[in-house]
């Protein structure tokens, strides 16, 4: 993408990803300063969209970068809306942080298509919290209008359609399952064994699927497919989609 030279990219990136963005940076031929977003921060969207913009708007006052690298998903739209200024806007086309851990939007759709408020965990989300946050459920249940208050269904259907479509959307999670997304480069921490303790005191298991650095590898490394990457000029904003496929657009 870069044809072989040597670019300097800026990193916003969610602190889940601290580790694997480390390991990426360090390999890579590029120069690329990082720097992190709390991950509590995914709880709202629209504070989520404030805090990168302003950090996107406090590069562009230095300047100096050939582009500008984040580090997240669409995040339940927490992503939409951010405007490219000056300096060319780079994300992977995926739907949240759990797509970037397992390396590809074919594995999200495969493993979660048919549950999208799985219960996961990952080495990244355990290290930046206590048990009350080691779980996280896909955000792409946002989208769909799951995280709306009962009272946003009662005002907007009334209170008899709202109980249906509360109970519709919200069905009981019964699964007895966990998953836990296992990157190769950070296993050596040990929070799967702890993740399989905190299973079993809640009469749980964990189901273990493979996770891959490639999206941030390629991310850093200035490998942008349009596939998997979304290239936003300078002046466009990022936009959703609302599918499987391209995610986001501008």
């Amino acid at each position: 993408m870069n044809g072989g030279k040597c670019m300097k990219y800026k990193l916003i990136c969610c602190e889940v990803f601290l580790r694997e963005a480390c390991l990426a940076i360090a390999a890579t031929s590029n120069t690329v300063d990082p720097e992190f977003t709390p991950k509590n921060a995914h709880e709202n969207s629209n504070e989520l969209r404030k805090i990168i913009q302003e950090k996107i708007d406090s590069v562009e006052k230095t300047g100096g970068y050939d582009a500008i690298l984040l580090g997240y998903g669409l995040c339940g739209n927490g992503t939409a809306g951010i405007a490219a200024r000056s300096i060319p806007l780079v994300i992977p086309r995926a739907h949240d942080c759990c797509t970037i851990f397992l390396g590809s939007k074919s594995k999200f759709i495969e493993y979660f298509k048919d549950n999208l408020s799985a219960e996961w965990s990952s080495t990244g989300y355990m290290e930046r919290g206590g048990k009350d946050s080691y779980l996280r459920e896909s955000d792409t249940s946002k989208l769909l209008g799951l995280d709306k208050a009962y009272e946003e269904y009662v005002e907007q259907y009334g209170e008899e359609n709202a109980k249906y479509l509360w109970e519709m959307l919200h069905p009981k999670n019964e699964s007895d399952e966990l998953i836990y997304i296992k990157v190769p480069e950070t296993e050596h921490l040990g929070y799967l064994k702890k993740l399989e303790s905190y299973a079993e005191e809640i009469g749980k298991r964990v189901r273990v699927l493979d996770g891959d650095m490639r999206l941030i590898r390629g991310l850093v490394n200035g490998d942008w497919n349009e596939d998997e990457y979304l290239v936003v000029p300078p002046g466009e904003t990022i936009k959703p989609v609302y599918d499987h496929d391209k995610i986001i657009t501008c």
